[in-house]
């Protein structure tokens, strides 16, 4: 049976921690965390956001480690709407990071608060 996107978010256990851009760069202030654009690049081209790093969500599980080698260091990933940061999130979840946040607002807002 194809579950829908909202399913297989709502699936995901535990659910991935989701905050907006500000709380984000609030944390950031005090924790060094690492924020990765999952976008393409073609999308980064179009809304770059400077305060992150981009990887892109097809090949993140193959290069993050080139970012971050400390599972415990905090990891906030951002797309365009939420979804794939959700899923990368998982993803990175599932490889050993412990600290990992969806940044759910649009890339203008994430690029207010945080560039």
């Amino acid at each position: 049976m194809l579950k829908t996107i909202q399913e297989r978010l709502a699936a995901i256990e535990p659910p991935v921690r989701q905050i907006s851009a500000q709380e984000a760069a609030t944390e950031m202030q005090q924790n060094n965390g690492l924020v990765i654009d999952v976008r393409e690049s073609a999308e980064r081209e179009q809304h770059p956001v400077d305060a992150s790093t981009g990887i892109p969500r097809g090949v993140l599980e193959m290069k993050i480690t080139d970012h971050c080698k400390d599972p415990a260091r905090p990891i906030y990933l951002h797309c365009a709407s939420g979804v794939r940061a959700q899923l990368a999130a998982e993803q990175l979840r599932a490889l050993g990071y412990q600290n990992v946040t969806a940044i759910t607002c649009k890339p203008d807002a994430i690029k207010q608060a945080l560039d």
